[in-house]
C-alpha cells in the first residue's frame, strides 16, 4: 500500500528529456552537477507532498478544486495549457523509445507503433491497480542508469566522487543549472499525483494514515528519481566528461556512444537502452493520464481508471487520442528538437500557475490537515525556487532561439 503514485511519477520526472540533461550535464560539468541533483530531493518531495495532501484530504482532482475555486474559465485555460504541453511530453517519450528501437535495429514505426498499442490497453482496458503495477514495472529499467553508472567506473577507474573541478560558476554550468532545477517538478506530475491518489483509494486506511503512506512513497520516489539522474551523470562524466566534454550529446545514439569506449558498443546499448525505454514508457503513461484527468475533471466527465471506459468515455477517449496522435508524430516527423524546446518553454511557463494554485487550494484545507510554521515555509519556498528557475530556464530557451 505505501508503494505506487510517488514512485511512479517520479520515475516519470526522469524521462528521456532529463536523462538528455542529466547525461549534458555530466558531459560538460562532470562531477559538478552531482551535489545540486542531491539538494533537489527535498524540493522535488515539498511541492508533490502538497497536491498528495490535497487529494487524499478533499477526494478531488486539481482541475475540480480550481474550477471551484477559480470559475471554470481559469481551470479550462490551465487544463488547455497543460493538455498541448503533456502532449508535447509524450511526443518526447515517443521519441526517446524511437531513439531505443534505433539502437537495436527496429524501424521508428515499429518501437513507437508496438508500445503506443501496449499504452493504449494499459490505459483503456485495465484498472488503476493493473496500470501502477505495469508503470513501476517498467519503470524498474531505470536502475540500468544506476548500473552502467557502477560498469563504467569499473573500468575507467575512476573514484565515484571525485573533486567538482573548475566548472561551478562557469555559464555552461549555471545554464545546465537551471535546466535541472527547472525541469525538477513539471505541471503534469502535480495532476497525476493528486488524482492518482484518489484512485488508488489506500482502503481501510484512516486519512492520517494515507498520508503516512503516500509521504513515504513520495520520499523514496524522490530518493530514487534524484538517484538515477546522478547515474547518469556520473556516467557521462567518467566517459566523455573525461576525454571530450564539448562533444554533443542530444540523441540516445550519442549518449550511448559515449558509454561505448568504456563498455564496449554492445553493453553500452544494453544498459542505457534498458534505462531510456523504462524511463520514456513510464513517463508515456504519466503523461497521458495526467492531461486526460486534468481535461475530465475540469469539464466534470467521470474520469476515475477504475470507470470502465463506457462509463468514463470521454476520459478514456482523450487519453488514447493523445498516445495515437503523438505517435503518429513521432513516426512522420524527422526533426523534434524545435517541438522539444518549445515545450519546454510552455513547461516553464504554465508551472508557476499551476503551483500558484496549489499553494492556495493548501491553504484552504480544513486545520488538522493545511500546512503551517516550517511546512508551510518550506512550500512556499520551494514553490517560488523553481517558479523562478522555470521563468529564467523558458527566458534563456527564449534568447536562444
Amino acid at each position: 500500500m505505501a508503494l505506487g503514485p510517488g514512485l511512479m511519477v517520479m520515475l516519470a520526472d526522469t524521462d528521456a528529456g532529463s536523462v538528455v540533461t542529466a547525461a549534458q550535464s555530466g558531459a560538460r560539468t562532470r562531477y559538478a552537477m552531482v551535489l545540486p541533483e542531491i539538494l533537489l530531493v527535498p524540493i522535488l518531495y515539498v511541492v508533490q507532498e502538497a497536491a498528495l495532501r490535497l487529494g487524499i484530504v478533499t477526494r478531488d482532482g486539481l482541475g475540480d478544486l480550481v474550477r471551484r475555486a477559480f470559475g471554470r474559465p481559469a481551470a479550462l485555460a490551465i487544463a488547455g495549457v497543460l493538455l498541448v504541453t503533456a502532449g508535447g511530453a509524450l511526443v518526447s517519450e515517443f521519441a526517446g523509445i524511437a531513439g531505443v528501437g534505433s539502437l537495436v535495429g527496429l524501424p521508428r514505426g515499429v518501437s513507437v507503433g508496438v508500445v503506443g498499442v501496449a499504452l493504449l490497453a494499459v490505459v483503456t482496458l485495465g484498472r488503476y491497480r493493473w496500470v501502477e503495477a505495469t508503470g513501476l514495472a517498467i519503470g524498474a529499467l531505470e536502475v540500468f542508469f544506476v548500473v552502467a553508472a557502477i560498469r563504467v567506473h569499473q573500468h575507467v577507474g575512476i573514484p565515484v566522487a571525485p573533486p567538482a573541478g573548475s566548472s561551478v560558476g562557469t555559464s555552461t554550468y549555471l545554464t545546465l543549472l537551471v535546466a535541472n532545477v527547472g525541469a525538477v517538478v513539471m505541471p503534469w506530475m502535480v495532476f497525476y499525483q493528486q488524482q492518482a491518489v484518489i484512485d488508488k483509494g489506500y482502503r481501510g486506511l484512516s486519512t492520517a494514515r494515507a498520508l503516512r503512506a503516500a509521504r513515504l512513497d513520495t520520499a523514496i520516489g524522490a530518493v530514487v528519481t534524484q538517484v538515477i539522474m546522478i547515474g547518469v551523470v556520473v556516467a557521462t562524466a567518467a566517459t566523455v566528461g573525461a576525454t571530450d566534454p564539448g562533444r554533443p550529446l542530444g540523441s540516445i545514439d550519442a549518449i550511448a556512444g559515449a558509454l561505448a569506449p568504456a563498455l564496449g558498443r554492445g553493453e553500452a546499448n544494453l544498459l542505457f537502452g534498458l534505462g531510456m525505454l523504462g524511463a520514456s514508457v513510464v513517463a508515456a503513461l504519466v503523461v497521458t493520464l495526467a492531461g486526460a484527468w486534468a481535461i475530465a475533471e475540469v469539464l466534470g466527465w467521470r474520469y476515475s481508471l477504475n470507470d470502465a471506459p463506457r462509463r468514463a468515455g470521454g476520459f478514456h477517449a482523450v487519453a488514447g487520442a493523445g498516445l495515437v496522435i503523438a505517435a503518429l508524430v513521432v513516426v512522420g516527423v524527422g526533426n523534434l528538437v524545435g517541438l522539444s524546446v518549445t515545450v519546454e518553454i510552455l513547461n516553464a511557463l504554465v508551472l508557476p500557475v499551476v503551483l500558484l494554485a496549489v499553494v492556495r487550494l493548501e491553504g484552504l484545507l480544513p486545520d488538522p490537515w493545511r500546512s503551517t510554521g516550517l511546512r508551510r515555509t518550506a512550500l512556499r519556498s520551494a514553490a517560488v525556487l523553481v517558479t523562478v528557475l522555470a521563468l529564467v530556464g523558458a527566458g534563456v530557451l527564449l534568447a536562444g532561439l
